[in-house]
Order: structure tokens, then sequence, then C-alpha cells
């Protein structure tokens, strides 16, 4: 049985932006390309519906690409324990503080049994702090915590 992945939106959006001519961003663009090869057959991936939301907004053409890439995978409705989850973050978490949409993502993949959270939003979401703290709500709500993560991180699975 494949382990499970939520797919957060900065995924789609690294796999088909315009390579970039930041170095940082364009091995992150690299990276996701090498990894997504493989990730359709060793995970089962889903995303929701606010992924589906935010891959929808901005240029037509660009949405319409990263709309093609998550249109593919199930949709996880977000549950009202997902939302009473993300405002706990929101208030516990201070590096979530102005950033609601990204306690939702976290708490979707947690309240769903997520194997894996994978992103590269890594102010909000795979970050040292975030991940620490994530980990010690979940533990005193008997939530189970996903490995968040970069797709550099799973390159090797």
């Amino acid at each position: 049985m494949k382990e499970t992945l939520y797919l957060e939106t900065t995924i789609p959006s690294y796999l088909t932006a315009n390579l970039s001519r930041d170095v940082v961003v364009l091995a992150h663009q690299q990276i996701t390309h090498e990894w997504w090869q493989r990730a359709e057959e060793r995970y089962e991936i889903h995303v929701s519906e606010l992924v589906v939301t935010e891959t929808s907004r901005g240029d037509p053409e660009a949405a319409r690409k990263r709309l093609a890439i998550v249109q593919r995978f199930p949709v996880l409705k977000i549950e009202p324990e997902a939302e009473k989850l993300a405002a706990v973050y929101l208030q516990e978490i201070p590096l979530l503080g102005a950033a609601a949409r990204d306690a939702l993502h976290l708490a979707v993949a947690s309240t769903t049994g997520m194997d894996y959270l994978v992103t590269w939003n890594c102010t909000h979401i795979a970050r040292g702090e975030v991940k620490k703290a994530v980990e010690r709500i979940n533990d005193m709500g008997e939530i189970g915590t996903p490995t968040i993560c970069t797709p550099e991180e799973l390159l090797g699975a």
C-alpha cells in the first residue's frame, strides 16, 4: 500500500512555472521536476479544496497548467475539525499569525491522516519551529502529524 501525501500549492506552482532567474528557485524547480517523475508511482497523492482554490488564481494560462496537475488527485474536504485545528495553530504558533491558509494546509493534512505534507513554503510550513509546534499541538489533541518536508527530502525515497 502506498503512503499518503498531501500536495501543497507550491508544488504544482514550481512544476508549471517558467524557469526562474533566481538560482535558488531554479534549483527548487529542478528538484521538484526530478522528484515528480516518481512521485505518483510511490505515493497516493491528495490535494484539498484549498489547493484547488489557490491553484486556480492568477494568470489564466498559469492557473490552467496548475489545475491540470491537481485535478488528477482526490480532493480532501475542509471539515470543521480541520478549521478548529487551524485556529489553534494560528493562536499557538507565532509564525502563522498572518498565514491562515498555511495553517489550514497543515490542519487538513493532519486531520485526514496524511503520511506526508510536501511543500516549498519554508517560511510558514516546512520550518523547524512550525514543525515542532504542530507536532506538540497534534500530540496534545491525539492527532497524527504528517512528515512535513520538501521534495528534496523525498528524492532518495
